[in-house]
């Protein structure tokens, strides 16, 4: 009989760098996002999967994490005007929204931030 051991990922098994970014971002899953935006104080809600999913998605397809700027700028031609501007992303991401978000979104930080 051939048995395979099943590993759930969690946050806590992971590898992650000094800040707690993951070191691969293969490692992430919806539950390890959960885990981590819990460790930031944040309630995940339906307008937070939004950015989570988008930064992810950029961040897979160009293979850079987005700064804010980039991050605004994409925003606003992909998801619209409402959505893209800082103080709606800092209401979401109140430690930074490139740099929040890309950690729960399981990328690396970015490398410029404001």
């Amino acid at each position: 009989m051939n048995t395979k051991k099943i590993v759930t990922y969690t946050y806590e098994n992971v590898k992650k760098d000094k800040e707690g970014y993951l070191k691969k971002s293969k490692d992430w899953s919806i539950l390890i996002a959960k885990e981590i935006a819990k460790k930031e104080n944040i309630h995940l809600s339906s307008e937070h999967w939004v950015i989570i999913m988008f930064i992810r998605k950029f961040y897979l397809q160009f293979n850079v994490t987005p700064s804010m700027r980039m991050l605004i700028s994409s925003i606003k031609k992909e998801i619209g005007e409402s959505n893209s501007n800082s103080i709606y992303l800092f209401t979401l991401f109140p430690k930074g929204p490139a740099e929040q978000a890309s950690k729960i979104a399981g990328i690396p930080k970015p490398t410029k931030c404001l």
